[in-house]
């Protein structure tokens, strides 16, 4: 199925945390694989649901490690987040369960940042690192005064080198189970939302475009939906393949990006 793959596919949708590199740890060949496709005439894009860099931080970081990369090829969540919240909710004040670079993201796309849950319209709830009670009651607060929920993504770890991380999934749960309110929508993968801004940036139609990743959950169940094809890797947070969900399925399982090398 590879091989087929390989001469559709038009364009390549990376994952990057577990797809591309672990932590700071190129997984090997990746670099490789991304030379040699660009060399074929391949587009190119880098889609991660983390929010706690933007993204000419992961431009950055894939270049330090060796892959050129353009910030405009790369697309995040808290990115998602903020352009949809300028449409959906055009210079609203935001209370954000988030890290700086959300803040970031929203303020850019006009929307205003507050500390009182009583003026919040929305609370935006991310992975956030420095989470705890008062934020968490600031929510609550705000929940009871109306304001809308929305997040930026439904990962429930990150993985790196030495173990994987909470993500924003624990995040979300809290809210939830004391607003008795959904975060939703959620915009990272799977979403509808994400899709259309990462095919919005390749520049390709679904069918033209094969997404590698990780992670069932996200990376296969978007493609799955949105009528792209999908690899999954398992050298992240998928360590075998196999799944019981029909809802979900790769249309291919390599154990990583190197093993593209053999169809390049």
């Amino acid at each position: 199925m590879l091989s087929s793959i390989f001469k559709r596919a038009k364009g390549f949708i990376f994952d990057l945390d577990g797809t591309i590199y672990l932590g700071d740890q190129l997984i090997h060949g990746a670099d490789i694989v991304l030379n040699e496709l660009r060399k074929s005439g391949r587009k190119v894009a880098f889609v991660s649901n983390k929010p706690i860099a933007r993204r000419a931080v992961y431009a950055e970081k894939l270049r330090n490690l060796g892959i050129p990369c353009e910030e405009t090829e790369v697309i995040n969540s808290s990115l998602v987040l903020a352009k949809h919240l300028s449409h959906s909710f055009p210079g609203a004040q935001v209370f954000p369960v988030a890290e700086q670079p959300v803040i970031d993201d929203l303020t850019e796309h006009g929307l205003q940042i507050t500390d009182d849950p009583y003026k919040a319209a929305v609370v935006v709830v991310s992975w956030d690192r420095g989470f705890n009670y008062e934020k968490l009651q600031k929510a609550y607060v705000a929940a009871c005064n109306g304001a809308a929920f929305i997040g930026t993504n439904p990962d429930r770890t990150c993985p790196m080198p030495d173990g994987d991380l909470p993500d924003a999934a624990c995040m979300i749960a809290a809210i939830e189970a004391c607003t008795e309110q959904k975060v939703e929508p959620i915009v990272g993968k799977p979403s509808s939302i994400m899709v259309k801004e990462t095919l919005d940036l390749i520049n390709l139609a679904a069918e033209e475009c094969v997404m590698v990743g990780d992670r069932m959950e996200t990376d296969i169940l978007m493609a799955n939906r949105a009528g792209l094809l999908s690899i999954l890797v398992l050298s992240g947070v998928t360590k075998r393949a196999g799944n019981h969900n029909k809802e979900i399925e790769p249309d291919a399982v390599a154990d990583s990006v190197k093993d593209f090398l053999n169809y390049l």
